[in-house]
């Protein structure tokens, strides 16, 4: 059977996309749940509609992604951690705290799972970081850790 997909299914298509499927899974579960309808040829007229609707969706949301681009790249984002004297923190710098720090300067929430950091940032330095913005579209910021340094007591009370 030739159904017309209304929103995107996992492993089958996206929306206004034509698939053949078993006449079961069309009838027991693509149509009840609304994920699809029957292809007939009114229907696919609405796909045309579909697909138009989904290419001006999709231009929108690339470009929105390029203007968050232009506003993070670059970005310097400056940490102060304590230290020890050898520069490692106590502690670290993590992707959730980068993330906040990027959703103040910018005014936008990011969530930390759009960055590509392998693990936390545990010494002094400089470190840049990608931030994968969507749609093959990636930004890098640069985070900047610098210490305070602890004196040994303190240090040893901790």
């Amino acid at each position: 059977m030739k159904v017309i997909l209304l929103q995107e299914v996992e492993n089958l298509g996206k929306e206004g996309d034509m698939v053949e499927v078993k006449n079961g899974y069309a009838r027991n579960y693509l149509l009840p749940r609304k994920l699809a309808i029957e292809a007939s040829k009114g229907n696919i007229t609405q796909i045309e509609a579909l697909k138009k609707k989904r290419a001006i969706r999709e231009a929108k949301e690339l470009e929105e992604a390029k203007i968050l681009q232009e506003r993070i790249d670059g970005l310097v984002l400056e940490f102060e951690k304590k230290a020890g004297k050898t520069g490692k923190l106590y502690g670290s710098v993590t992707s959730r705290e980068i993330a906040e720090k990027i959703s103040q300067v910018v005014g936008i929430n990011l969530d930390r799972k759009y960055l590509e950091l392998g693990e936390a940032l545990k010494e002094i330095g400089e470190y840049p970081v990608k931030v994968n913005l969507g749609k093959g579209i990636y930004a890098t910021v640069q985070v900047k850790v610098q210490g305070e340094e602890v004196e040994e007591e303190e240090a040893e009370e901790s």
